[in-house]
């Protein structure tokens, strides 16, 4: 891929992006990291916790399927535009209601919007990765990371001045509205990004053959099932399994989101020193290790270290499913990208069941064994990580 020239409004147009997906990285962290608080206001039970939480990765996936549809007739610029701001309205109201169909309502528009949210804002940056020339999407995600860690620290201050969510979400989205409005007015248009966006949507549909791919689509989707586990269940791990003060709890999240941006940071430098294979074996192992340490954490803050461990294996996985899917269709990355990201939805909609489902029955000292034992799957699979040896797999025209 050829570098372009890079102009002052593309500078401008990368910024206001990565502000977007740093706005929804705070956005994210805070719902998920209040979960035991949601369930106290809504009197969700534990049983039902799996079933809401599952709802939202397939709401999602229909909002992506319709966000494409309304790309098609506006512009990705358009719909995130919309969106944003609204996914942020959507946080506040989550906080001010007290009957369960209400959370049901609120988490089904989240779900919705955030779909919608994730695949415009991705078209988008894939739009720009063409028109830079070179890849700049870790950068985006790694701004996600930093949200994620802004947004957990909120929420743990919140619950250490007892604010209760209608003062904390409510607080958030007053603040959070204003700035995706403002970071929507320096997106990239057709002026900036002219057919980069179609091209890529031209090349993502290319028919390319599934079976190549089928070993990092099961990594792609046992590395989510380890990332929704986290998300939706260490806090209230913390709270119910070990009796942590809420604000503490708060940390476990955090403390994965700090180790995920700094892994991210450090991460093509230890791909190109030890190679993508070392790199992805040591991450499953690193994962793997942060959830036994996690469920035998003998109080909060070895479970907040064991989350941190995790953090830094996992991450280490994800960017390199991408890296290989596109070294194995160097000429249709994109086609290969928006396969392998698929299974990002799978991971979601099956770890927060999985983890639900086994707490539920047993401990969630149990329940976090059933994701590391799905990780240490990688092993067996990080040898289609490396650099193919031979001619790269052609796509089906």
């Amino acid at each position: 891929m050829q570098e372009a020239v890079i102009t002052e409004r593309l500078r401008q147009a990368r910024a206001a992006l990565a502000g977007s997906f740093l706005l929804q990285g705070v956005t994210f962290a805070l719902l998920v990291t209040c979960i035991p608080e949601l369930q106290d206001r809504y009197g969700l039970s534990d049983g039902l916790l799996p079933v809401f939480l599952a709802a939202v990765p397939i709401l999602a996936g229909v909002g992506s399927i319709t966000s494409e549809w309304l790309v098609k007739r506006t512009s990705a610029r358009a719909v995130l535009r919309v969106v944003q701001p609204a996914v942020c309205l959507t946080l506040g109201l989550t906080g001010f209601g007290d009957r369960l169909w209400e959370l049901g309502l609120a988490l089904g528009a989240f779900g919705l919007l955030v779909g919608a949210l994730d695949a415009s804002m991705n078209m988008l940056g894939v739009g720009l990765q063409h028109r830079y020339g070179r890849s700049i999407m870790i950068g985006f995600h790694a701004a996600f990371s930093l949200g994620g860690i802004i947004g957990a620290a909120v929420a743990g201050l919140g619950a250490h001045e007892d604010l209760g969510l209608p003062v904390l979400f409510g607080g958030a989205a007053a603040v959070l509205i204003p700035l995706a409005l403002l970071t929507g007015t320096r997106f990239a248009g057709r002026r900036e990004l002219g057919d980069a966006v179609r091209e890529a949507a031209e090349a993502a549909a290319r028919s390319i053959p599934w079976k190549p791919l089928l070993p990092l689509c099961l990594a792609m989707a046992v590395a989510y099932i380890a990332d929704a586990s986290v998300s939706n269940y260490s806090v209230k791990y913390l709270t119910d399994g070990l009796d942590s003060p809420s604000d503490v709890a708060k940390l476990s999240y955090l403390g994965y989101m700090v180790a995920m941006l700094v892994g991210r940071t450090l991460g093509d430098r230890a791909v190109q020193n030890w190679g993508a294979v070392r790199v992805v074996r040591a991450g499953a192992g690193l994962a793997a290790l942060g959830f036994a340490l996690a469920a035998a954490a003998p109080g909060p803050w070895a479970a907040i270290a064991g989350f941190t461990v995790l953090g830094f294996g996992i991450c280490a996985v994800i960017p390199q499913v991408f890296a290989a899917g596109g070294r194995l269709f160097p000429h249709d990355s994109d086609a290969a990208v928006a396969r392998l990201n698929l299974f990002n939805y799978v991971g979601f909609l099956i770890g927060s069941p999985l983890v639900g489902a086994v707490a539920d029955a047993g401990s969630y000292r149990t329940a976090f064994l059933a994701p590391m034992a799905l990780v240490l799957l990688i092993l067996p699979l990080s040898g289609h990580f490396a650099p193919a040896p031979a001619q790269p797999v052609p796509a089906d025209r």
